[in-house]
């Protein structure tokens, strides 16, 4: 670990608490303060690896703008700040992006810890091709958008990948299947919890199985884009 960085960024596990790296627990250990998108769950996950005594401060999409020059000021003061999310990497959907640019900006000396990604697990256990693809983050709430990006992933020609809010997948499903009812498509679940699931097969069979059974948790989807939209 780069001795001489004030900031690091710490990857938490995205369901099993267990998926902390070793270097994740030295950081967190070391830091003489932890930036958390929510102080409570970060407090129970360090009470779980038996981390206590540490100063909390929230780093949220609400306040991140207002908090990055505080984090700043404190590392070039001397202090080393752990900045973790509710789950996985930091400025992956979540804070992190301006931090790093400030720091960047700032000659402040950060270093970016590996660690779990949902993304990256959901995509390996879908079984489709993963030598090249895209991340697009959470899918548009607005239907018409969301359709137009879903069309576009389906004749992209690379396996795409997406966040999704289980309220919204069987819609989200439809709309690709009414397309690309053929595209081969991966449905991941809770990854690493108890109750972890990978739904795979065509759009159609997807958005037939999840009309009938509506999801709950946190949802991975990945498409295959090599199939193209069904043009008859």
């Amino acid at each position: 670990m780069d001795s001489s960085a004030r900031i690091l960024l710490v990857p938490t596990p995205i369901g099993n608490l267990g998926d902390l790296t070793l270097r994740g627990l030295e950081a967190l250990k070391r830091a003489d303060r932890i930036a958390c998108e929510d102080t409570r769950r970060s407090a129970a996950l360090l009470a779980h690896h038996g981390i206590t005594g540490k100063r909390l401060v929230s780093l949220h999409e609400h306040n991140e703008q207002r908090r990055v020059p505080e984090l700043i000021e404190a590392a070039r003061r001397g202090e080393t700040i752990a900045v973790i999310t509710d789950a996985g990497m930091p400025g992956i959907s979540d804070p992190g992006y301006r931090l790093v640019r400030a720091c960047i900006d700032g000659d402040v000396p950060f270093e970016v810890l590996p660690g779990a990604s949902s993304l990256i697990t959901a995509l390996v256990a879908s079984g489709l091709p993963s030598h090249a693809f895209r991340f697009g983050g959470f899918l548009p709430v607005k239907s018409g958008r969301r359709r137009t990006v879903l069309e576009s992933a389906a004749r992209s020609g690379e396996t795409q990948v997406f966040f999704e809010s289980p309220h919204r997948l069987a819609a989200t499903l439809k709309c690709l299947a009414d397309n690309s009812p053929e595209t081969p498509v991966c449905v991941a679940r809770e990854l690493t919890k108890k109750f972890e699931t990978c739904h795979r097969g065509t759009a159609a069979e997807l958005s037939e199985w999840f009309d009938a059974h509506p999801p709950k948790g946190e949802i991975v989807i990945v498409i295959d884009g090599s199939a193209g939209l069904d043009t008859d």
